[in-house]
């Protein structure tokens, strides 16, 4: 579903948000309302600021992909060695 830049403006003023995370956002993924739910309040000290989280969701995805692309590389490569001996 496509939202509305409207929206994407709104949730930028609430959650004090500059246009690299707004981007960032959109990227993951994510809705305007899923970032105003995470907006920390003075009842949950361990939640990150916006912007916080959007960067450690970013980077948990890349350490993943990276993880992902190196299983990758060891199959074929122990697969090449598997066949290069017969």
């Amino acid at each position: 579903m496509a939202y509305s830049e409207q929206m994407w403006q709104d949730t930028k003023k609430k959650c004090r948000l500059n246009s690299e995370n707004i981007e960032l956002a959109k990227h993951l993924g994510l809705n305007p309302s899923s970032l105003v739910k995470n907006i920390p309040n003075k009842s949950e000290p361990w939640k990150a600021p916006v912007s916080v989280w959007l960067h450690e969701i970013d980077e948990k995805r890349r350490k993943k992909t990276e993880q992902k692309q190196k299983r990758r590389a060891k199959a074929v490569a122990a697969q090449n060695d598997g066949s290069d001996t017969k």
